[in-house]
């Protein structure tokens, strides 16, 4: 057994945790005390970073340990939670590739996290070229309907 605590929490306008239309959105993730804001030096010479965080509300009775239609959909295929990106995994586990807007002091700020208000985050890692896929992406195509309007712009103001 391990214990994880957060490093930091998101602050955002979202609230509430929908399936789309996270392009744009723009969030700050503030460190808790815990953690020195020297911690974040350096990153913002990077355009991207990984947020490792936790899907903390959904209720462990609607978490998901075999398989189900993504996004409860009957038209998808029944695939096993680790086949697909959901919030209701085993360990509630998010994670997101961002791009950095800028650090403040003991805060960034990034683009287009998927996560809401108070989510929080466990880790923060700089996204290097070496550590991305070495090939070409192989998806099916359920997938890539499922994410058509994920990162559309459409959610608050514009």
């Amino acid at each position: 057994m391990f214990e994880v605590n957060p490093i930091g929490y998101v602050q955002t306008v979202r609230v509430a945790s929908e399936d789309d239309f996270w392009g744009g959105m723009e969030s700050r993730i503030t460190l808790t005390d815990a953690v020195e804001s020297k911690a974040l030096v350096g990153i913002e010479d990077f355009s991207h970073a990984e947020i490792i965080y936790v899907f903390d509300r959904v209720p462990p009775e609607k978490v998901v340990t075999g398989a189900r239609h993504p996004r409860n959909n009957p038209a998808w295929p029944k695939v096993g939670i680790f086949a697909q990106r959901g919030k209701s995994r085993p360990n509630r586990i998010g994670s997101t590739i961002v791009r950095i807007v800028r650090r403040e002091g003991s805060a960034l700020v990034v683009a287009e996290l998927d996560a809401i208000d108070g989510t929080p985050v466990l880790d923060i890692k700089p996204v290097m070229a070496e550590f991305l896929p070495r090939g070409s992406v192989k998806q099916p195509a359920w997938s890539q309907e499922l994410m058509q309007n994920y990162w559309a712009r459409g959610f608050g103001p514009e």
